[in-house]
């Protein structure tokens, strides 16, 4: 077993050195019945962990493929006492940053402040039901918050959200006044970042994979004979493994 991770504290900030850009996934410890919840059926609670588990494997991969001197993963997640549930979840070069806030849109604002507090120079927040948005992606993130100028970047999910948020410095209105859960939180986001005269860089578009019918597509598409092999290769194996003893 690797050794805890550290647990960074805005109130202290650790040395983490110049200009470096925190790619956080937002996470909920896996445990059965506390995640992936609407999976259930057509899988079981315990299954349905075990692909949460899986899922956050293979995004921290591709974070850390996307890493560089300039980047750094961070692991923001729930509930504060659960540190030890990611000790062999995430990489080692990893971070932790306990959640704090109410709605979900309180998370993601309080993530970010907390992350540019602790001296991050930019921040971007990925959910954790994305597996197969690739390093490449992750690096243009990156990429696009070391351009001149204000800006958000913004990775699309085609259910009309977003599976990525990136910044240059605390926005908490990008979050303020944003329908979530609703296929309208992308375009409202938009429209936040356009009042407060932002940039909006976008990635390519994205999916989650939250209920039955994006399972089956993400199976389709990570089973195939046609699929890319270093696209989500943890989520690949558990999936060949389920789908041979049961049907999704």
């Amino acid at each position: 077993m690797q050794p805890g991770h550290r647990v960074l504290d805005p109130a202290a900030p650790a040395s983490l050195g110049k200009n470096l850009c925190a790619l956080a996934v937002m996470t909920k410890a896996p445990r059965a019945g506390k995640v992936k919840t609407r999976l259930v059926p057509p899988l079981s609670p315990e299954e349905a962990a075990q692909l949460n588990v899986c899922f956050l494997r293979d995004t921290a991969a591709a974070i850390v493929k996307a890493c560089g001197t300039s980047v750094r993963g961070v692991g923001v997640y729930t509930p504060i006492g659960a540190e030890a549930a990611y000790i062999d979840l995430l990489p080692p070069e990893f971070d932790l940053l306990p959640q704090r806030g109410d709605g979900f849109g309180e998370r993601l604002a309080f993530a970010a402040a907390d992350l540019f507090q602790c001296r991050f120079a930019s921040v971007c927040l990925i959910d954790s039901d994305s597996p197969t948005v690739s390093n490449d992606v992750y690096a243009k993130a990156v990429e696009f918050l070391t351009n001149p100028g204000d800006r958000v970047v913004l990775g699309p999910s085609d259910d009309g959200g977003y599976y990525l948020i990136g910044m240059k410095q605390s926005h908490p209105q990008l979050f303020e006044r944003i329908d979530w859960s609703t296929e309208h939180v992308l375009e409202q986001t938009k429209q936040r970042a356009r009042e407060f005269n932002l940039e909006v860089s976008l990635l390519p578009t994205g999916y989650d994979v939250d209920d039955a019918a994006t399972l089956r597509r993400l199976c389709d598409e990570l089973l195939s004979t046609k699929s890319t092999p270093d696209v989500a290769p943890i989520t690949r194996k558990f999936l060949a493994a389920l789908t041979s003893r049961k049907k999704l």
